[in-house]
């Protein structure tokens, strides 16, 4: 059967799977009437329904919190629009962009940051004319090295639709990397077929998948075997994860979810700070916890699980490290502090 047809997308469907109760669905269709919902069977098998603080039902299921809205919140929390010079592009540093081919997920995260901007009301994809826009515009900057599908899910477009772009992108002399956000891999890992990695690989360009996975159980029996399906077919992987309360704001959560990225060699790259998108303060933790569990991975797992834990500063400013440091001046030098805590002087 299609893994598709059975992706749960309205409260009735969830609360006929025992995600929902009856007492929260009037309150659950204001939130599916603002935001998308689909939760595809492959995460759906995931979450324990006895478990009323799943951290996989949290990130996925709607949450009635997310019909309360804060004044510091924006519907465009990292300025996308103000850095887009044509649809579907975003040029915010110098030497790379995002291209932004769909609006369409797999899966909706009940966090999501382009939250009011994706979902199957949206545009489904860029139409011709814009792609060609889009496209002329890379070529047209030749200072542009690097190229990050995103959206939506670029993963979700076909091989065939998804190998034209690789190979438009490839014949721009100057970009020299192209770079996909997906979470595929663990929402639909049926989807990375021979196929789709033919389609990766149209490009003569280096090539990097970054996998957004939040938790150390969304890197299930498929999913671990999508991923390897990507890694043996020499395509390098990236993990990106967003920081999140109730998900992963333990250390024993932090250290199980960047040693499972590792194991299905998944490079941890950026740990998101939670973005100030609409209705997701429940969400978000501060960034003092976030440091914190920074400090806890020094040292105590491996070099190659350690993300850069960051921000995008809201309004479009860029992404900036939230450290923490462990350099201080001192009088005749520095004072650098291990792992442990402990000061030692540097001069």
């Amino acid at each position: 059967m299609d893994a598709r047809i059975q992706t749960l997308r309205s409260i009735t469907q969830l609360a006929e799977s025992g995600l929902v109760t009856p007492e929260e669905r009037a309150a659950l269709e204001k939130v599916a009437a603002r935001y998308a919902v689909a939760l595809p069977p492959a995460l759906a098998a995931l979450i324990d329904r006895d478990d009323a603080s799943d951290p996989i039902a949290r990130q996925f299921v709607p949450d009635a919190a997310e019909l309360e809205t804060r004044p510091d919140e924006l519907a465009d929390p990292i300025g996308d629009d103000e850095h887009s010079p044509r649809e579907g592009i975003v040029h915010r540093y110098p030497d790379r962009v995002l291209l932004k081919l769909t609006h369409v997920c797999a899966v909706y995260c009940r966090f999501c940051f382009r939250r009011e901007m994706v979902g199957p009301d949206k545009p489904n994809a860029l139409s011709p004319q814009a792609l060609k826009t889009a496209l002329d515009y890379i070529r047209d900057n030749s200072g542009i090295w690097e190229v990050i599908l995103t959206g939506g899910d670029p993963l979700i477009l076909s091989p065939r639709r998804l190998r034209a772009v690789m190979q438009e992108i490839s014949a721009i002399d100057h970009v020299k990397v192209v770079r996909l956000h997906t979470r595929m891999p663990v929402a639909e890992p049926s989807r990375i077929t021979p196929d789709l990695i033919r389609a990766l690989k149209a490009s003569k360009r280096a090539v990097y998948v970054a996998v957004h996975v939040n938790h150390a159980r969304e890197l299930g029996g498929e999913a671990r075997e999508a991923c390897a399906r990507l890694a043996d077919a020499g395509i390098p992987l990236l993990g990106q994860s967003v920081l999140l309360k109730g998900v992963n704001d333990t250390p024993d959560a932090m250290r199980d979810l960047m040693r499972a990225c590792v194991e299905n060699r998944i490079k941890p790259y950026y740990l998101h700070h939670g973005d100030l998108a609409p209705g997701t303060s429940h969400l978000r933790t501060d960034i003092a916890t976030g440091q914190g569990l920074m400090r806890d991975l020094r040292g105590r797992v491996s070099g190659l699980c350690q993300p850069s834990y960051v921000l995008d500063i809201p309004g479009g400013h860029g992404k900036s490290p939230l450290g923490p440091t462990y350099v201080e001046r001192s009088e005749d030098g520095y004072e650098i502090e291990d792992f442990t805590g402990k000061r030692h002087a540097y001069k």
